[in-house]
């Protein structure tokens, strides 16, 4: 929201410095986050005279003009048709920056002349967008005063950032009405509103000729539940006057003529929207309802819109006129020749308005005033300022208020108890600061019992939270009076304070760090998720959960896991060059609203090399379905689980490789992690070329576990380690995992480490079989093994495999 000094000052009877007010603001609640003032760009701007101007000897279309500024006289080369002897305009100094293009004003020779400053349009000093002639001014305009006093843009812009909750607030008045309330100033109407007005009241005299309706079944009524409009007949549509246009251009909108302007200052002033129609292209009546399938119509934006089912449409019998509290359209709009003109003044469904400007994607002021609710209470007297608005710069003839409908029931009052406000805040306000801080609101205020019962004001409706109990009441109370006013209580200090986290922020920790170590980097993405990307990685379980008023179309269900979110940001990363990419991220999971349907998850991706730089000594390796193991294992054993009973299956979820994935549990019925690489066609989706290393573990499956489970004392020694080789024919189905499983749990004691260095299948091995070879690392104890002890240990190696149907290669060949 923006406006200036000078527009709040019509609302506002204060002395407060722009500093003092934006302040206050703040402390309110309505964020500033800029007071900005035009003028301070347009300092080095004078007022001066052109003296004389002689057309340029070397160029028929400059003119050579001798400038008086007040400090002297200077030669200007000017191209603009308007620039004569006797005229004033706006002149600038070599040394300054044009505002319009940014550029700085140098002293030049232009064709052969020499050129000491210049004469400006509108558009070099960013007031518009008129370039083809330099500004004229008044004939008693001072030479050599500021240009920006003169034309009174002297003028601070606010910019308001606002919570949802303030409609109101979308309007100066709204503003004024909060700083009159904290002690800033007096509320007071405009003189022009007086005015123009009380010029009304005599108007009126003959009946709307336009027949307004509603046309909506019983549950459809609150898409318009009040349409109300005035009929101006013989208008002159001419430019708004300066003040206006001033103001418009101040707070960044561009002034059009003046029934446009009107509706736009009406909008910005009082936070209602209006629409002006031109009535001679009206056909029989104007209704409100709801669109048809297959209509369409040209928008005021210069853009064809289809309206469905769902959305309000103004419409007359030609056809569908605009979408009802977001645009207008060119049938209708109002022009130079325009000579009659239909006001309306409505009051539109602020979710139905969010849903059909969000299905279209149209941004415009009307829907961002309607989709938050505006004053429905002010919905005649709007139509009626606005009627005297036009009245007063376009002339013409009134006819009295038509309306349709009604205005929308008021909320029900709240019941504030005494003593609440000291409850909730701290603070001891007595009664008489509740009322009356309330009543200068805009809240009806009564008596009743223990405490006092209140009305919310037309203004503050209830299409979110805004009034929804006493502690909203409270909070009014509070920042009107001063947050500053909340006392700073010392909490007494506990007996004894253990600083203690809890269990899942322990966990997290632990699993950010085993990642960080394995060189991958975290992410932290959205909750929400394509609908399309969770589908991918849906693996045929219930839907994901769908978001009412999602913030993008992108994002609008919340996310059933982590993968789609990494794996669209790892897409997104290589569409910008990046590689050899390895991500995760933690955080929750939805599979419904529930609380048993939340799960908290960490995921990881990876994709190119594993070796992070190009190495003539290492030749690169891209990642594969052992490094997401790695990776969901390194954080298993982080957490403490029990490594020795961790199981593998290759039963990972259909958007893995079906065979190159597999998951990882304790409990065959709870799994704690799945890894593997994305199926082809998931990538291909996604975007991503190349193979996708992933995996994604289930925190919460795991069993709380201390981190130090099964570690014993150190055990090092100075003694040789013995090393013996061993392939094992197995049957195809016994994997690598157990057999090492096994091979370790032959001597704890004695079997330092075992590890897998070769698979292999076909030749002598035989049909269904697979030779894995098995490197052991004997340790031995206080002295060196003996042969026949080493042999020992290599028979019990042996019987270990074989409980697992493994012989040695070789053997019964």
């Amino acid at each position: 929201m923006k406006f200036t000094r000078s527009w709040l000052g019509d609302h506002l009877d204060s002395d407060a410095a722009s500093e003092s007010i934006a302040e206050r603001l703040t402390m309110l609640g309505l964020e500033v986050e800029e007071v900005a003032n035009p003028a301070a760009a347009l300092r080095p701007f004078s007022i001066a005279e052109v003296v004389e101007a002689v057309p340029h000897p070397n160029a028929d279309t400059l003119q050579v003009c001798r400038v008086r500024t007040g400090s002297g006289e200077a030669s200007v080369v000017c191209g603009a048709p308007n620039a004569r002897a006797g005229m004033r305009g706006v002149f600038a100094p070599p040394g300054c920056v044009i505002p319009g293009t940014g550029k700085r004003l140098e002293a030049a020779s232009i064709r052969g002349v020499e050129s000491e400053g210049m004469l400006c349009s509108e558009y070099e000093l960013g007031l518009s967008d008129e370039h083809d002639a330099v500004i004229e001014l008044e004939g008693d305009a001072p030479v050599g005063g500021s240009f920006a006093e003169y034309a009174g843009l002297d003028d601070a812009v606010f910019h308001v950032n606002l919570t949802p909750n303030r409609p109101d607030c979308l309007g100066v008045r709204g503003i004024a009405r909060d700083l009159a309330a904290a002690g800033m100033g007096v509320l007071r109407e405009p003189e022009w509103a007086r005015e123009w007005m009380a010029a009304l009241e005599g108007a009126g005299a003959f009946a709307c000729p336009v027949e307004i309706r509603l046309e909506f079944d019983p549950a459809d009524a609150a898409a318009c539940s009040l349409f109300v409009a005035r009929y101006v007949q013989g208008v002159v549509n001419r430019p708004s006057p300066a003040w206006m246009q001033r103001r418009l251009r101040g707070i960044g909108l561009r002034p059009i003529d003046a029934l446009v302007d009107v509706t736009n200052y009406v909008a910005y002033d009082r936070a209602r929207p209006l629409h002006v129609y031109d009535a001679d292209k009206l056909r029989g009546a104007v209704r409100a309802r709801l669109g048809r399938v297959g209509e369409s119509f040209d928008a005021l934006d210069g853009k064809r819109y289809e309206v469905d089912a769902d959305m309000c449409v103004i419409a007359d019998e030609g056809g569908v006129l605009g979408l009802g509290g977001i645009i207008g359209g060119e049938s209708s709009a109002v022009s130079a020749e325009t000579r009659n003109v239909l006001i309306e003044s409505a009051y539109f469904e602020p979710a139905r308005i969010h849903r059909s400007g969000r299905r279209l994607g149209i941004a415009s002021d009307a829907r961002h005033r309607f989709e938050r609710g505006v004053d429905a209470g002010f919905s005649a007297e709007g139509c009626d300022l606005g009627a005297a608005m036009i009245l007063a710069l376009c002339g013409g003839e009134v006819s009295g208020r038509t309306q349709a409908g009604v205005v929308p029931s008021p909320s029900e009052a709240i019941f504030l108890p005494r003593g609440e406000c000291k409850r909730v805040t701290g603070c001891d306000f007595s009664a008489e600061e509740v009322a009356e801080t309330l009543g200068a609101l805009g809240f009806a205020v009564e008596s009743e019992g223990d405490g006092m019962r209140v009305a919310s004001p037309s203004w503050r409706p209830d299409v979110g939270v805004d009034m929804g109990g006493a502690a909203d009441l409270v909070e009014e109370v509070l920042r009107v009076r001063g947050v500053e006013r909340v006392a700073s209580v010392r909490l007494p200090p506990p007996e004894r304070l253990h600083a203690v986290l809890p269990q899942e922020q322990k966990r997290v920790r632990l699993c950010r760090r085993a990642l960080a170590e394995r060189g991958m980097m975290e992410a932290v993405l959205y909750s929400f998720q394509d609908e399309a990307d969770a589908a991918l990685f849906a693996e045929g379980e219930a839907e994901a959960v769908r978001l009412a008023n999602p913030i993008s179309a992108g994002m609008g269900v919340m996310r059933p896991g982590l993968l789609p979110g990494l794996t669209r940001a790892l897409q997104r990363n290589l569409d910008r060059g990046a590689e050899n990419l390895a991500l995760f991220e933690t955080g929750h999971a939805w599979r419904g609203l529930a609380q048993e349907d939340q799960s908290f998850r960490v995921a990881g991706v990876r994709h190119g090399l594993v070796a992070r730089h190009r190495d003539w000594r290492v030749p690169g390796r891209a990642a594969d379905v052992f490094d997401a193991k790695a990776d969901a294992c390194a954080v298993l054993q982080a957490l403490g689980a029990p490594m020795e009973k961790l199981r593998c299956e290759a039963k990972a979820p259909g958007f893995f490789h079906p065979g190159r994935s597999g998951v990882l549990f304790l409990d065959p019925r709870k799994p704690l992690a799945r890894f593997g690489v994305l199926h082809p066609a998931v990538s291909e989706e996604m975007g991503v070329a190349g193979a996708v290393a992933a995996f994604e573990l289930f925190v919460d499956a795991l069993p709380v576990m201390s981190r130090r489970r099964g570690r014993g004392a150190l055990r090092l020694s100075d003694l040789p380690l013995v090393r013996r080789d061993f392939a094992f024919v197995v049957g195809e189905e016994v994997g690598g995992a157990e057999l090492l499983r096994a091979v370790r749990g032959a001597d704890k004691d004695a079997v330092a480490e075992a590890r897998l260095f070769d698979v292999f299948t076909g030749g002598d091995v035989g049909e269904g079989k697979k030779s894995l070879a098995v490197e052991v690392v004997f340790r031995p104890g206080e002295r060196t093994f003996r042969d026949e002890e080493i042999r020992a240990l290599c028979d019990k190696v042996v019987a270990a495999a074989a409980a697992l149907g493994g012989v040695l290669r070789g053997e019964g060949e």
